[in-house]
């Protein structure tokens, strides 16, 4: 099997990328199951793409696959996993221990996908003195947020995850910044503006269900 080669393209779309963690996604039941070898038509069908499209999103990062026999199922998931990042340990703080952050704190899939929460802040005292979040039945204490650049060194933090209220956001993002931690997960609704070479991902709930709700009422049943 020919394997990750040089990058053919400078931009690689970002549907792409997100189509990438599906392939490792589908390719990892695969594995779970025994299974050596997959088509690109299998990988297409579990996935809900089309073959053509799992060759073209491939072909942006080399060669893969024997022709007639399809990809090796392992192979091509480390493959893919290489070419995401996905193949280390990359290490997470939540900022904001309300609802949502002690949920994402209890989020055992995380360390599934090599993504470890080592560190929990808030700038609520209560939270903070005496409040343990349990992760995997592991207490974790919930830090004040002002140690955040203190810690990120120490435990070597790569991602911030904000799950505070909009009107902190931008403060937390800065603080991030500050402590070197280059990845922003924002779960809060509102915008982060972020220097060169640190990125932000949003994750506005609201924004998907208004997606939602938009296919839901245009939604026209076929003829019969």
């Amino acid at each position: 099997m020919k394997g990750v080669t040089t990058l053919k393209h400078s931009k690689v779309p970002e549907a792409t990328i997100r189509r990438l963690s599906r392939y490792s996604r589908c390719l990892e039941e695969l594995d779970e199951r025994g299974e050596k070898v997959v088509s690109s038509a299998q990988l297409a069908g579990k996935c809900a793409v089309n073959s053509a499209q799992v060759r073209k999103d491939l072909a942006y990062f080399g060669e893969f696959g024997i022709r007639g026999v399809g990809y090796y199922v392992k192979d091509l998931l480390s493959d893919i996993k290489r070419i995401l990042g996905s193949n280390k340990e990359w290490r997470m703080a939540v900022i904001g221990m309300g609802n949502l952050g002690s949920a994402l704190l209890s989020y055992k899939d995380f360390l599934k996908q090599h993504y470890k929460i080592v560190a929990a802040f808030d700038i609520d005292p209560p939270k903070v003195i005496g409040r343990v979040s349990e992760k995997l039945g592991k207490p974790m204490e919930v830090l004040h947020i002002s140690r955040i650049k203190e810690v990120a060194k120490d435990r070597k933090i790569e991602i911030g995850l904000i799950a505070t209220p909009p009107s902190e956001v931008q403060g937390v993002a800065d603080l991030l910044v500050e402590a070197g931690i280059r990845g922003i997960l924002n779960f809060a609704p509102a915008q982060i503006t972020v220097p060169e070479g640190f990125v932000v991902k949003n994750v506005f709930f609201t924004t998907i269900l208004d997606n939602l709700a938009y296919l839901l009422s245009n939604y026209r049943p076929p003829q019969k």
